[in-house]
């Protein structure tokens, strides 16, 4: 897996709270989780409650070509708009439900549905109620993310180093 830098996480005080309601929800769905620590993102907003996620990775295998991950969302909370140049991944709502925009098309997955979202697809997607699910797909590279929110792609390049031409 790519090096993530702890700078692209809330701050520390933040996450531990965040991570305890994130927690709460897992345990009353009995659904196990991978033992790594979750990242909790708000994608350099500022605003977690409204525009962030908790990543759960699995496995980020870059020379296999697979990742997979949990991503879990609050009620309301939101993945702003952004597409990925390489990247296909598909969707899997274990628990909860998401509301979905996928090029300008907005629709509601639910528990036990899956989606795929292509390569350039600008998609973002919202909890209905806390919601779980899996990710699946070719491996994450987070300097492969575009975001459609010139505050997020300079997060992305303070933090990584995404070049300019890609903001």
């Amino acid at each position: 897996m790519p090096e993530i830098p702890d700078s692209l996480q809330i701050p520390p005080q933040e996450r531990r709270a965040a991570l305890d309601e994130c927690y709460q929800h897992i345990s009353e769905w009995k659904v196990a989780m991978p033992p790594a620590v979750p990242l909790v993102l708000d994608f350099g907003l500022g605003d977690f409650d409204r525009f962030g996620l908790y990543e759960f990775w699995i496995a980020n295998e870059m020379e296999a070509g697979y990742c997979g991950k949990y991503m879990f969302v609050k009620d309301g909370q939101m993945c702003p708009r952004h597409c990925h140049r390489i990247k296909h991944e598909t969707f899997f709502v274990m628990k909860g439900a998401l509301r979905v925009t996928m090029d300008n098309e907005e629709f509601v997955l639910k528990e036990g549905e899956t989606l795929a979202i292509a390569p350039n697809q600008v998609h973002s997607f919202e909890g209905i109620g806390p919601t779980l699910m899996l990710e699946l797909s070719m491996p994450c590279d987070p300097s492969d993310n575009v975001f459609e929110q010139p505050e997020a792609m300079a997060w992305l390049h303070r933090n990584i180093g995404v070049p300019a031409a890609s903001a």
